[in-house]
């Protein structure tokens, strides 16, 4: 696992500490992966945030993940494209809406999970869905808002999952979900 990084990109309106970030960031490190959280609060435009990233972006000798919430979600997906990550984590990712230059950008990783909120009024849930079954990725519908505060027990579940696999790690047990 060494050498292995998160790269977050935060959403529009929140920052690189922000408490989804903390939380998955505590998932990864616990995990031995370095985690990487720029700032980009200085621009509210996403293409400026995606070319951001890919001049921050440093490739390290282990495997890298791509994470980014709303905003930080499409930031990560656009930036994928030059930077080819092992997996992107897109938490209510900004798809379908005005305002942003790809109507449609293309998730370009062996393995994209998506977790979107059933009540999420910024990024309309449909748009998710439909994007999803385009792109044949993992999405996870869950009781929560566009913060996703509520689901972030099982943000961290489903994060430190992907870093497992992503990592080559196999689960010692049977995960037997709650009912």
């Amino acid at each position: 696992m060494a050498g292995n990084t998160v790269w977050f990109a935060h959403g529009k309106e929140s920052g690189p500490r922000g408490v989804k970030i903390q939380a998955l960031a505590r998932v990864a490190e616990s995990r031995g992966w370095k985690v990487v959280s720029p700032d980009y609060s200085s621009t509210m435009d996403p293409e400026e945030r995606v070319k951001m990233l890919i001049e921050e972006f440093r490739p390290g000798e282990g495997k890298v993940v791509l994470a980014g919430s709303s905003m930080g979600g499409y930031v990560s997906m656009a930036a994928s494209e030059r930077i080819r990550p092992d997996a992107l984590f897109l938490m209510a990712p900004a798809v379908g809406i005005p305002g942003y230059s790809r109507k449609d950008p293309n998730p370009v990783a062996p393995r994209t999970v998506i977790v979107h909120g059933l009540g999420d009024e910024i990024v309309p849930p449909d748009g998710v869905v439909a994007f999803s079954r385009r792109h044949r990725t993992e999405l996870h519908l869950v009781e929560a808002g566009h913060d996703l505060r509520e689901a972030i027990p099982f943000l961290e579940f489903v994060f430190g999952k992907l870093l497992d696999e992503v990592s080559g790690c196999k689960p010692g047990g049977r995960i037997v979900p709650f009912i």
